[in-house]
């Protein structure tokens, strides 16, 4: 079995986060047109043990010494469809203090079950993405039972229940969701849901589409302000970045791509890695201005910046 927990990796909002990654890759309710990972290849409500239990438990034992700030329920595919998630939590609960956060699209919280088996972690972090049923279903593609109300249902509902911290994703791609009238509606449902606290995203990876365009700082944090006024741009984590762990796995990444044109998959592969990872270091070494992104033969690769740059094999 290849392994389900990856990192730790640097993270915007967790620090060293150590993930497990139980879900099947791009396995998920939804087909978001800004995911990172790609478009959805296994779109899906159905639950499962995707990943053994016991296995899991026992090689995230294993990996503790690394110290982490949280261990986080997140990866290629939601983590909400692992149909063992309260007895992992309560797992992890058993062999460490670390706190246990969760990754989640939401796109499941109307399921009474689904928000009793997150109530455990000690926080939660779902998306909210769009304020009318024409706009998520643009953005999130979601399958055919899930619709806004649902959605939106479920994330309200998880806030009355659920005892821990609740943060709220917005994600807003540009042209999409920005628009005075779709940034009302949102705030409008912020209110409702009443988090502790909002984070506003966009676009800094390439997505799933093209078409799904960034926002530019400069509007994104005005437009933060008018959707809640705990709302907060996520902020740059270069000073995560800056420490030795992640600082000499980047430099791996940058070493083999000195020598060739990469996409995430051939970084991981190449050196060992989880995909989250190689994200988070491509993502670095992007934001310096030491390498770019170019399409070839519909596959996107990882190239440096430089006159002299090596060509594709």
């Amino acid at each position: 079995m290849s392994s389900c927990i990856f990192g730790p990796v640097p993270s915007r909002r967790l620090g060293r986060s150590l993930g497990i990654d139980l879900v099947p890759f791009k396995t998920c309710p939804y087909d978001c047109i800004y995911c990172q990972l790609g478009l959805t290849t296994n779109k899906t409500t159905l639950k499962k043990e995707w990943t053994p239990l016991t296995e899991a438990v026992n090689e995230l034992k294993n990996r503790l010494s690394c110290r982490p700030d949280y261990i986080t329920l997140s990866g290629s595919g939601e983590p909400t469809l692992y149909s063992r998630t309260a007895e992992l939590i309560a797992g992890i609960k058993d062999i460490t203090k670390i706190p246990v956060a969760v990754l989640t699209n939401g796109s499941l919280l109307w399921r009474p079950e689904v928000r009793s088996a997150l109530m455990q972690a000690d926080l939660v972090i779902p998306s909210l993405d769009a304020g009318s049923e024409q706009t998520f279903q643009y953005i999130n593609r979601p399958c055919a039972e899930i619709t806004f109300d649902k959605m939106l249902d479920g994330l309200v509902k998880f806030r009355r229940e659920y005892p821990g911290q609740y943060w709220l994703e917005v994600f807003l791609i540009g042209g999409v969701n920005t628009t005075e009238q779709e940034i009302n509606k949102l705030s409008d449902h912020i209110k409702q849901i009443s988090p502790d606290r909002v984070q506003v995203n966009t676009v800094t990876r390439p997505p799933a589409e093209s078409f799904a365009l960034p926002v530019p700082k400069d509007q994104l944090e005005k437009l933060a302000l008018k959707l809640d006024d705990k709302a907060e741009v996520i902020a740059d984590y270069q000073n995560v970045h800056a420490q030795n762990v992640f600082a000499a796995k980047r430099d791996d990444v940058l070493a083999l791509l000195r020598r060739r044109p990469c996409s995430i998959e051939d970084i991981a592969q190449g050196l060992g890695l989880h995909r989250n990872e190689v994200i988070k270091y491509v993502e670095d070494l992007a934001q310096q201005g030491i390498i770019h992104t170019e399409m070839q033969n519909d596959q996107l690769f990882y190239t440096l910046l430089s006159s002299d740059k090596p060509k594709l094999l």
